[in-house]
């Protein structure tokens, strides 16, 4: 098994490591203590997304930093004058993990301000009167943007898994130390409840999980993508969920659970085999392959269950 080294869209997984500092998790680790790995979901039968159905950044953070034994305070809303002192006051005290903001309104990304730029986290390391200074985990280190643009980025408008702006999260503690084996260990329980579904959350019509995600979006391929879709697979979801797949796999052979591990490198390898096929127009040959991913979520989460 060779680990992925590279670039990719892990932008809440890279800023949480950036602000534990030095001797944190790596961002294979983190992704997958996220949960982020152990699902697929096809909302309103049209937005395919490699996640559980009914997970989001926010609920992944949470869980991380959670099972790693640390804490932090976690705050949004109040007006944008409010928000800005209350960024301004953290970051006095250290780096703050910001988001979600809108990243297409992050105007020093190329090709910005746009509509559909999606969700992102970043970091920010200080504020003074006239911009915020942050890292960017998309290739922008010591990025700047005057106050009132990362205010509009920050409101997260376009933003859905959250209802409030201005999301920061500050005062990182360790509370416990907790090997990282023993977090990923504790983290199979939830990994198991994701591959089996949310039976407490009331899906939208057309909306499916797990396999029947999989031969929803065949079905989809199968009849015609739209180009919004076609993209948002290539320049998103293949990528985080190709790379997801094989972090977790790392992760699972790492603790000794070597069936799952092969279970989830398989799936990485079907799911990263998609980026050439969509990009192609190779349709059929995409469709094929998702149709082999489907069964693979039921025997990932038997698998894991041996794990607990």
């Amino acid at each position: 098994m060779i680990d992925y080294v590279g670039s990719g869209p892990y932008c809440y997984t890279n800023s949480l490591a950036m602000v534990l500092g030095r001797g944190a998790p790596s961002p294979t680790v983190l992704e997958t203590l996220t949960g982020s790995p152990f699902g697929m979901q096809l909302i309103a039968g049209s937005l395919p997304l490699f996640d559980p159905y009914g997970w989001d950044p926010e609920i992944g953070l949470d869980a991380a930093i959670d099972l790693l034994g640390w804490r932090c305070e976690r705050s949004q809303g109040g007006t944008p004058e409010a928000a800005l002192n209350r960024l301004k006051t953290a970051a006095e005290q250290g780096p703050v993990l910001v988001g979600p903001v809108d990243m297409g309104q992050l105007l020093y990304q190329p090709g910005t301000p746009t509509a559909d730029g999606g969700d992102h986290y970043v970091v920010v390391l200080a504020v003074d009167e006239d911009c915020v200074y942050l890292h960017d985990p998309h290739g922008h280190p010591h990025a700047t943007l005057p106050n009132q643009a990362f205010l509009a980025a920050w409101e997260a408008r376009s933003v859905t898994y959250t209802d409030a702006p201005y999301v920061l999260r500050t005062g990182f503690v360790r509370e416990r130390e907790i090997r990282e084996h023993d977090a990923l260990r504790h983290s199979f329980s939830a990994a198991v409840r994701w591959l089996a579904g949310r039976d407490d959350l009331a899906m939208p019509p057309g909306s499916n999980a797990g396999a029947a995600a999989a031969e929803g979006l065949a079905s989809l391929v199968t009849e015609g993508l739209s180009q919004s879709t076609r993209t948002l697979l290539t320049a998103f979801a293949v990528r985080a969920g190709a790379r997801r797949l094989s972090d977790a796999a790392t992760c699972l052979s790492a603790v000794g659970c070597t069936d799952a591990a092969g279970i989830a490198m398989r799936q990485a390898q079907i799911v990263g085999s998609l980026q050439f096929l969509l990009v192609s127009g190779d349709d059929r040959g995409a469709a094929a392959a998702l149709k082999r991913l489907a069964p693979t979520y039921d025997r990932l989460r038997t698998a894991l269950t041996l794990c607990l």
